[in-house]
């Protein structure tokens, strides 16, 4: 069945009785919420218009500070996983390291293998999948890239794969939006326009997950609008020690923010953690 609400077109095909009533926009939120709408979304060109302003300058600025903080070996092996684009593998590859980006993205993958060369590798992958073993020195999870997933299980999962990649006595490197101030700062309404592209972006928050919805209005394809609504995860500081410490990784060191300020709850904008595998 496909019903049409103001020329945005939404498609429930188990709703196919005459008896079924008409689902309301909570009813379709909720249904997004139980798709895999991140493997859409990341692949949507219009996913890489809205964040395309993503600073590498940035990006590269971080990594120096952990870099400098954590004092890899010459030799150390990397994985950046969900690196979409590759911003912050690049930068890593800057230091001599080889370095290895995992994304689900294909589009992403594509347009970071551009950059690829012998100590920088690229392949679309899920990270809940199981790939490398005991191989790298360090991974790293950055600018909130988990979270997105249906169940507590995936998430697990995804933490457990990323503990079985690294050495004992490697770093996961986890850079997270902190909920406490994200809750605080929350700005509901926002409307950005790029490449004559409208973005209408409404943001919420219940108790367990934080809400995007991107409503987008492209003159250049003008039906159906198309709408896409992100959701990720409300963990805290105290949610991640206990997923880490189940697959033996332990956190050393937390900071709030790119500059690495110590962590505070409701002051930090970032909660970035910086754990060990311990077995």
């Amino acid at each position: 069945m496909t019903l049409e609400f103001d020329k945005v077109i939404l498609k429930f095909p188990e709703l196919t009785s005459p008896e079924s009533r008409v689902p309301s926009w909570a009813d379709y939120f909720c249904r997004m919420a139980e798709h895999n709408w991140f493997k859409d979304w990341f692949n949507s060109h219009y996913y890489h218009l809205l964040y395309k302003h993503r600073d590498d300058t940035e990006a590269h600025a971080f990594i120096d500070r952990i870099v400098h903080l954590l004092e890899p070996a010459p030799d150390a092996k990397m994985l950046d996983i969900a690196c979409g684009k590759g911003r912050h593998s690049r930068a890593l590859a800057q230091y001599g390291y080889d370095v290895t980006g995992i994304d689900l993205s294909y589009e992403s993958i594509r347009e970071a293998r551009k950059f690829a060369h012998e100590k920088l590798h690229f392949f679309q992958h899920d990270m809940r999948m199981p790939s490398w073993v005991n191989y790298f020195d360090i991974a790293w999870n950055l600018f909130t890239s988990f979270g997105y997933f249906k169940t507590q299980r995936e998430h697990e999962k995804a933490i457990r794969t990323m503990a079985q990649s690294i050495k004992p006595g490697g770093k996961l490197v986890m850079d997270y939006l902190n909920v406490h101030y994200s809750e605080d700062h929350l700005v509901p309404s926002v409307h950005q326009i790029e490449d004559g592209v409208d973005f209408h972006i409404t943001k919420w928050h219940d108790e367990h997950f934080f809400y995007k919805q991107i409503q987008i209005t492209d003159a250049a394809h003008p039906s159906p609008h198309h709408l896409y609504t992100e959701r990720v995860a409300k963990f805290s500081l105290g949610d991640f020690t206990e997923m880490m410490a189940y697959e033996h990784l332990q956190i050393k060191e937390v900071y709030g923010d790119y500059q690495l300020a110590p962590y505070h709850i409701r002051q930090s904008p970032r909660l970035i953690m910086v754990a060990e595998k311990i077995k």
